[in-house]
Order: C-alpha cells, then structure tokens, then sequence
C-alpha cells in the first residue's frame, strides 16, 4: 500500500512541477513579447515581474518554518507527517526554488541596467540578498532532512528561524526605498 501511494504523491508532484513549467514559460513569453511590443515600458515590466516573483519567493519564506513547526510534532511514518512532507516538497520545488531563481535573475538586470551596480545601498540589499538565499539554503535542507526522517530539531528552533526572512525583508525594503547610503 506504501509504494502505491508514494507513486500517487509523485504522480501529483509531477503534475504540479509540470505547471510550474508551464507557467515559467508563460512568464517568459510575456517578457519576451513585452520586449518586442513595448520595449519603452520593458523596463516597468520586468520591475512588476521582480516585485512579483520577490513576494512569491518571501511567502514561502515565511510560509515553509511554520510548515517545519507543526512537522516537529508530528510522529515520524505518521499520515500528518507524511502530508507535511508532500506540502513542503511541493512549497519548496513548485514556488520557492522558480520565485527566488526570477527574483535573481530581474533583480540582477535591474542593479545592472538602472544602477550600474553602483550604490552603497545596492552593495547591502544585495548582502541581504544573498542573506535571505543562505535561508532559502538551509530551509531547503531541512525539506530534505525531514522528507528522510532524519533526526528534527525543536519547533522552538523553526519559531526563531521563522523571524529571519522577516528582519532580512524590512533590511532590504528599507535599502531599496530609502537608499541611506
């Protein structure tokens, strides 16, 4: 009965990795076709797409520990631990991983073609950027540790790390709005 199941999620993980396929290839036509047919507004569409895929990308960030909070008290081999799991795999692979990757690669184009990667400000929301990924990091080991039973740490210990993505975000808000230096 476990192998069947297991199958099942796979089968459901695979259709949601197909959509999320689909629609990255979505987003790149319409960026391609806003290059083509409005290139004086590219510029404001690839920012939208920036801010977009950012707030795909912190709501997972902020979503996932809570996720890790609740998996730490559910028995090992349990059905809850089990949908945990799946939940978090799917958070992790299907918005995560394609929401950080876009927010990267605009967020790059944006320093480069706008700023010329000048700026002191710049220089620290990408710090925190580069912060907020070592998050993404260890968070994405976590899916894996806990997706093969390893050894958990304490719900406490997510409920701290659950803070981290948050100070990170108003660091790099206050950066981009205020640019204090």
């Amino acid at each position: 009965m476990a192998p069947r199941e297991e199958i099942g999620d796979q089968g459901a993980g695979g259709k949601a990795k197909a959509r999320a396929f689909i629609a990255l290839g979505i987003f790149l036509l319409i960026l391609a076709l806003t290059y083509v047919l409005r290139p004086d507004d590219f510029i404001l569409y690839v920012t939208a797409f920036h801010v977009i895929a950012v707030m795909s990308w912190m709501a997972g960030l902020l979503y996932l520990p809570r996720l890790f909070i609740y998996h730490s008290d559910a028995p090992i081999g349990s059905e809850r631990s089990e949908t945990f799991k799946m939940m978090e795999r799917r958070l992790l692979k299907v918005i995560m991983n394609p929401a950080m990757m876009i927010s990267w690669v605009l967020g790059l184009y944006l320093a480069w073609d706008i700023y010329g990667f000048q700026g002191g400000w710049l220089h620290g929301k990408i710090a925190m950027v580069v912060a907020l990924t070592g998050v993404h990091v260890l968070f994405s080991r976590a899916v894996r540790d806990f997706a093969a039973d390893k050894p958990r740490r304490p719900a406490r210990y997510w409920r701290i790390w659950n803070e981290v993505p948050t100070v990170l975000m108003i660091a790099i808000v206050i950066l981009v709005i205020v640019k204090p230096f």
